[in-house]
This record gives structure tokens, C-alpha cells and sequence, in this order.
């Protein structure tokens, strides 16, 4: 009860005019930003940080934390309209979102992206405020030895995400990820490796141009080559904007799912909201009994990559605030927030300004229902992008891929990597490779090659401790039984003595 009227209290304290102008705008800026490919959540938070100085605690705040929610939600537009994620958070949101959008239904999919993206950042305040506390002091138990196998369990994930079935090909494309994100200085000692005597490469290979070339400019190569040249199908008479309540009960156990492996995977430091809606996604595929859709305009699969990646962010925000350590590169932006404005994160908080985490689930509220708002009376003005023609669609395109990962360096050398990645992204697309594990993969490879190398350090070159940890052990046998469930004579092996068993006399 307690609990409830600080809650309550809080509401009623940010339930001001100004307060609910600030989240008006503040939201509606992060819905653009995350809809620009290139524009990350965590660039949108940064650059909005510098001009919160003027306003007051709780104002600055509120208008951080309206940024991040609608930059994470944002991304899923560009990725259902044209297949280009705004954010990389909304990567797994473009394999059902876009199918749907070439199917006339694209206001509907971005109804049930919103539906899934309000729901599921409420299921992630539910956390924030109900179990903060030993959510985030279970995250502590992990050490480098089971983030390496956090990261090896990511890639296995790949060869879940592609639609023809392949999981082989899903896990190449994964691997080669990973030689990808190896390329440049290592992040323990500094050391160059891979940059095949190319002074740009030092620093590796950036994730958003990567990103926009793979998904984006691999996109444009793609409706160039196509005869009829026609993105999408302008949407039907049909098309309705605000989901079905009968379609979100229907997946009311993958909503409830997605949402708590989103706060989960938020909790884990460092992790982030794309890796939040791959394992929600991955988790639907496997348990649905639509699995045959996934990847072809699926529902199910839509909503739980967007209430995954959504729960991510109140998610990231228990040991952001408890502990100060960032649960997503946005989160870690929040935390210097958070110092500049007289909070200080960390253990003490919950003595110091015990009402803060209410007030926090407060901020976060106001943008969920911001965003909910936005998403089904602006659909209608996404959709429109589908009947811009596609001569004219395709060079605004272009011009977009080029501009977001210019902008976030201002080196030419990141463009030529985006149509780097872009040509080879068509060229994989036309032999029927997924890209979004090529994607997952270069995310991963810096966490799996750090805890890699600081677990080895710590166990002086043993590599006992990544079996006999309980977590790292428990992960090990998933993993496993992951990998074998995709071998085809395992499998059938396995569906054989099942049914042996179930026999007579079994």
C-alpha cells in the first residue's frame, strides 16, 4: 500500500500542464528520430541531454525519458514501411512488419506495433516498481563467464530468425557477424588486428552503417532489381489502424512472454533492446503454432519483437538506478543524466530519494501513453509513404541511408561501408541468407570477444569456470540442446523415441 501512494503521489506530482507538454514533445521528436535509419535512441538521449540544463530535475528527466521510449518505438515505422530498422532495437520488427506492409496491411501491423510496444514497456514499469531491488541483485551474479555464453546463446538464436527454414544459413550468417565485429582494436589491450593495413578500420566497423547498408541500401538494390518496381502494396480499403482486442488476447501468453524476457534481458547490463527483441521473437517462433508465418507477415511474431524490445527499457532502468550500472548504451547516456541533475544512482538511492524509482515509473507511463496516442492517430501518415511512387521513394531512400551513418561521424569512409554492406546484403539476400543475424552478430562480437578474453584472464588461462559456473553450465546445456534440436537426424531421432515411448508397454 505504501508503495501505491508513493505512486500515486508521484503522479500526481508530475500531473502538471508543463510536465504533460514536455512529454507531448519530447515524445513525438523521439518517434522522428527513431524512425530516421541511422538515428539511434541512445544518440537521440545524448544530444537532448546537453539542452536540459536549463530545466528542472524533474522536467529534464521527463523529456530524456520520453526521447528514449519513442526512439525505441519510432524505429518500428521505417522498419514495417520500407524494411530499413530506424533503431537497431526494431531489426527483428521489419521480418514480419514489412511482409505485412507488402501485403496492403501495413496500418494494421503498426497498430499491433504499438499495442505490443505500450504493452510491454508497462509490463516493464510493473517490474520497475514491484522488484527492482533483487532483479538487479540477481544480474550482479553474472561475470564475464556467462555473458561469453549470453553472446554464443545470441548467435545460436540465429538460426531461428530466417524464414526459409535454413538454420544453417542462419548461423553463417550470424559467424560472419561475429569475424566482422572482430575487425579493429580489441577492447582489452588496444590492439589492431584485421584492418588489412586500412588506417579507417582501427576502430572497427560501425554498427549503424553496417546496419542501414545490410537492411537499408540492400533494400534499394533489391526494388531496383525487381521488374514490377513496386515496394509495397498501398493498403487496402480494409486496413484498420487499431488492433483487434480478439488478435492481442489471442497472443496474450507471447505478450506477457515478450514482456518479461524484455525486462529480464533489460536487467542484464550492457545487453541492450535488440538483443531483448530477438530473444522474444526467438521464444514466440519456438512455442507458436503459427511457426510456418514467422518471417512471412506474421502477427504474432510482430508483437513480440516490438513488447521485447519496449520491456527493455523500464528494464535497463533497475540496475541504471539500484546498482548504476546501464542495463543499454541509452541507459548508460541516463545514468550521466541522472548525475548532472542532482540524482545519484546506486545502491544508497533507495534511502536518499526512496521516492525517485516511483517517480521514474511515472515519466515512463506518461511516454507509454504518449506513444500510444502518436501511433494510432499519425498511422495513417506513415502509411502514406506507400503511395509516394517508386521512383520517387527509392532515391529518398538512398539519400536517408547515406545521411544517418554520415551524420552520427562525419567520416565519407562510414558511407562506403554502408554500400559495402549494402551490396554484399544483396548479393546474400539473392541466395536466400537472413540479415538480420548477420546484424545480431556484429552486436554480439564485442561482448562474446571481451568476456571471452577477461574470463580467461581472471581463471589464468582456465577454461573450466565457463562449464562449472551454474549460470554458464546452465547455458552451455541450452545452448546444446538448441544446436542439436536443428540437426535434422537428431531431430528425428529424438520424435522416434518419443513415440516409442508413448507406445504400448512404453
Amino acid at each position: 500500500m505504501a508503495s501505491f501512494g508513493s505512486f500515486l503521489n508521484a503522479l500526481a506530482e508530475l500531473s502538471t500542464p508543463m510536465m504533460l507538454f514536455h512529454v507531448a514533445w519530447a515524445t513525438l521528436l523521439g518517434i522522428v528520430v527513431g524512425s530516421l535509419p541511422g538515428l539511434t535512441a541512445t544518440m537521440g538521449v545524448a544530444l537532448l541531454t546537453s539542452l536540459t540544463y536549463g530545466l528542472d530535475r524533474d522536467a529534464a528527466l521527463t523529456v530524456l525519458i520520453c526521447m528514449y521510449v519513442g526512439a525505441i518505438y519510432g524505429g518500428s515505422r521505417s522498419a514495417i514501411l520500407l524494411n530499413i530498422p530506424g533503431t537497431p532495437a526494431s531489426a527483428a520488427t521489419s521480418l514480419d512488419g514489412y511482409p505485412l506492409a507488402q501485403q496492403g496491411r501495413a496500418a494494421y501491423a503498426m497498430g499491433l506495433a504499438t499495442a505490443g510496444s505500450a504493452i510491454g514497456t508497462l509490463l516493464g514499469i510493473l517490474f520497475l516498481v514491484l522488484i527492482a531491488p533483487p532483479l538487479a541483485e540477481a544480474a550482479l551474479k553474472f561475470g564475464s563467464f556467462e555473458f561469453f555464453w549470453l553472446a554464443v546463446f545470441g548467435i545460436v538464436i540465429s538460426g531461428q530468425l530466417t524464414s526459409s527454414g535454413d538454420a544453417l544459413k542462419g548461423y553463417i550468417a550470424g559467424i560472419l557477424g561475429l569475424v566482422v565485429a572482430m575487425i579493429g582494436s580489441d577492447g582489452i589491450h588496444a590492439l589492431i588486428r584485421f584492418n588489412f593495413g586500412i588506417r579507417e578500420l582501427n576502430g572497427g566497423i560501425g554498427l549503424i552503417p553496417a546496419m542501414v547498408g545490410a537492411f537499408g541500401f540492400a533494400e534499394v538494390l533489391t526494388a531496383m532489381s525487381s521488374p514490377g518496381g513496386i515496394l509495397s502494396k498501398a493498403p487496402s480499403g480494409s486496413d484498420r489502424t487499431v488492433p483487434r482486442l480478439i488478435d492481442l488476447w489471442k497472443y496474450r501468453l507471447t505478450v506477457v512472454r515478450s514482456g518479461i524476457l524484455g525486462t529480464l534481458v533489460g536487467i542484464l547490463p550492457g545487453v541492450g533492446e535488440d538483443i531483448g527483441a530477438w530473444a522474444s521473437y526467438a521464444a514466440a517462433k519456438r512455442s507458436s503454432r503459427e511457426r510456418e508465418l514467422f518471417g512471412k507477415g506474421s502477427q504474432e511474431g510482430l508483437i513480440a519483437a516490438e513488447t521485447g524490445n519496449s520491456a527493455v527499457v523500464p528494464g535497463s532502468l533497475i540496475p541504471a538506478v539500484t546498482l548504476a550500472v546501464p542495463g543499454s548504451a541509452s541507459s548508460a547516456v541516463l545514468i550521466a543524466a541522472f548525475f548532472i541533475h542532482g540524482i545519484r544512482p546506486g545502491p544508497m538511492i533507495m534511502i536518499e530519494q526512496p521516492d525517485f524509482i516511483y517517480l521514474l515509473a511515472v515519466m515512463l507511463l506518461f511516454a507509454t501513453l504518449a506513444i500510444l496516442v502518436y501511433g494510432l492517430s499519425l498511422t495513417r501518415v506513415f502509411v502514406a509513404v506507400l503511395k509516394v511512387p517508386h521512383a520517387f521513394l527509392m532515391p529518398l531512400v538512398f539519400t536517408l541511408c547515406v545521411i544517418g551513418p554520415y551524420a552520427i561521424s562525419q567520416r565519407l569512409f562510414d558511407v562506403w561501408v554502408m554500400v559495402f554492406f549494402g551490396v554484399i546484403g544483396f548479393f546474400l539476400r539473392k541466395m536466400n541468407y537472413p540479415m538480420a543475424p548477420l546484424v545480431l552478430g556484429i552486436i554480439l562480437g564485442d561482448l562474446l570477444d571481451k568476456s571471452l578474453r577477461r574470463g580467461l584472464i581472471l581463471s589464468d588461462g582456465d577454461i573450466t569456470p565457463f562449464f562449472t559456473r551454474p549460470i554458464s553450465a546452465a547455458f552451455v546445456v541450452i545452448i546444446l540442446t538448441a544446436i542439436l534440436a536443428n540437426i535434422p537426424a537428431v531431430k528425428k531421432g529424438f520424435l522416434r523415441l518419443l513415440a516409442r515411448s508413448g507406445g504400448p508397454g512404453g
